[in-house]
């Protein structure tokens, strides 16, 4: 029987193009050419002693890939092997069904059909937002296939030690090459299969743990390019939850390392949610790492992307929201200061999402507690916004944040009032201050012009062009 790889599409001959329609293209199986199969007896028709040599038979069937590049080849052939999935994935769910004999020949046929290389992506600037996602051609035999081994690790006779004789670091880490596929639904059955694994498997937890690290790494700071970034932080979103206290310097050293450089890469929209998620896990596990995560976040904070500071300023309310009322004097003064910028923004929805921390109880009892210093950080910024900003609902809610800060403590609010004002108008003094002196010197210029065009009158043309450069300059 021969074999040949199917052929990879060539992205280099690809123009990059936006907004395309959906497409389907197939990975690079191990094809067997010319290959037809013929439907098995049914197990549940086979004598009980039979059983297990017709279904290491069928196993081996299902090993058999087809070329779904073409709709019209092997089409009898490929509706036999989905039968056949169908047949294994009920059988596989019976009692008496898992022996020894077994457990190779499924993950040699799961491994057969699963584990493969991913073609390059058609688009070479293939973007998630903008780009419909590239289909697997071969999904019809896939899905029974994730689907299959998700009932094989998940049935009630399931033997891990017997497992990880075959289901080891080398089948992990060609699983977690398959979270690049652009196929959503692929990575969908991969999150959960290989959720599965991390709990089936006490031997490889550090493993996926440290080779999820390095994949993120190398999306930070080399490539930037990995489609499953969300469906991997959900799977760690349901690790860190299950941590043992008090955490290990391993997991803390996850936080701060991987986590929270997350924040920096431009794709932030596509996974946020679950990366907020995993964050606040670790706060509200361990309230000391309540400072460490909130000078991260200021570290990464964004200087020109809106979108991004509106997310952020939504991960710091969570934050907030579960935070030890002992650790927020640790962070409040330089977390105000940059809620403070927030504010002043002249994009409203960056000015919106700050003020609506005040919408939270918790917050606002919490800034209750310490309105001596939170009150002076943004007084003046508010105070200013209030009479400056072009958008009316923003000041609607800067007046009701003034008129907070007012019930909080009268006097302070007072003091602030009376502080701003008297710097507004020792400002406005200094401006006409300088007025003056800009008028009296161009007096004394004019003087000067006059009298020197009185000792020589050849000048004067020449002192007037002079004299108006020197204001032009001034100005």
């Amino acid at each position: 029987m021969s074999a040949t790889k199917a052929p990879r599409s060539d992205a280099f001959n690809k123009k990059p193009g936006n907004r395309r329609g959906r497409n389907q293209h197939s990975s690079s199986f191990l094809i067997q050419k010319c290959v037809e199969i013929e439907p098995l007896p049914a197990l549940k028709d086979t004598p009980a002693d039979q059983r297990e040599a017709l279904f290491l038979r069928k196993l081996q069937q299902c090993s058999i890939i087809f070329d779904f590049s073409d709709a019209m080849l092997d089409v009898k052939s490929k509706e036999v092997k989905r039968a056949c999935l169908n047949e294994l994935i009920e059988y596989i769910s019976c009692e008496n069904s898992l022996t020894e004999r077994v457990y190779p020949e499924v993950v040699q046929m799961v491994s057969q059909n699963i584990l493969r290389t991913l073609s390059p992506s058609d688009n070479v600037d293939y973007d998630p937002e903008e780009d419909e996602p590239t289909l697997e051609l071969a999904w019809p035999h896939l899905q029974l296939v994730y689907e299959f081994f998700l009932r094989f690790l998940e049935s009630s006779e399931f033997q891990p030690a017997i497992a990880k004789r075959y289901i080891d670091s080398k089948f992990v880490l060609h699983l977690l090459e398959l979270f690049d596929s652009e196929d959503p639904r692929e990575r969908d059955l991969l999150k959960t299969t290989l959720h599965r694994v991390y709990g089936k498997f006490l031997g490889l937890r550090g493993y996926i743990r440290k080779q999820v690290n390095n994949m993120f790494l190398r999306f930070v700071y080399e490539s930037e390019k990995l489609n499953g970034v969300s469906e991997l932080l959900e799977i760690l979103g349901s690790i860190i939850n299950g941590f043992a206290l008090p955490l290990k310097a391993e997991h803390k050293l996850f936080l701060q390392k991987v986590l929270l450089p997350l924040h920096i890469v431009k794709s932030l929209n596509l996974y946020h949610a679950q990366l907020a998620y995993c964050v606040v896990q670790f706060v509200e596990k361990d309230g000391a790492l309540t400072q460490p995560v909130v000078k991260g976040l200021l570290r990464y904070w964004p200087k020109t992307n809106s979108s991004k500071e509106v997310m952020m300023l939504g991960e710091i309310e969570e934050i907030l929201d579960v935070i030890d009322p002992g650790q927020f004097p640790l962070i409040m003064e330089p977390l105000f200061k940059q809620i403070a910028k927030c504010v002043t923004s002249h994009h409203f929805q960056v000015a919106e999402r700050a003020l609506f921390l005040w919408n939270n109880e918790y917050i606002v009892s919490l800034i209750e507690e310490h309105v001596t210093v939170i009150m002076p950080i943004l007084f003046n910024s508010l105070y200013r916004i209030s009479k400056e900003h072009w958008n009316q609902s923003i000041v609607a809610l800067v007046y009701n944040v003034l008129k907070t800060f007012m019930e909080m403590d009268q006097k302070l609010f007072n003091e602030l009032t009376e502080a701003y004002n008297d710097k507004v108008t020792a400002r406005s003094v200094a401006s006409m201050k300088r007025q003056d002196q800009w008028q009296r010197l161009e007096t004394l210029a004019s003087e000067r012009r006059a009298k020197l065009a009185e000792a020589d009158p050849d000048m004067e043309e020449a002192l007037a062009k002079l004299g108006s450069f020197s204001i032009q300059e001034k100005s």
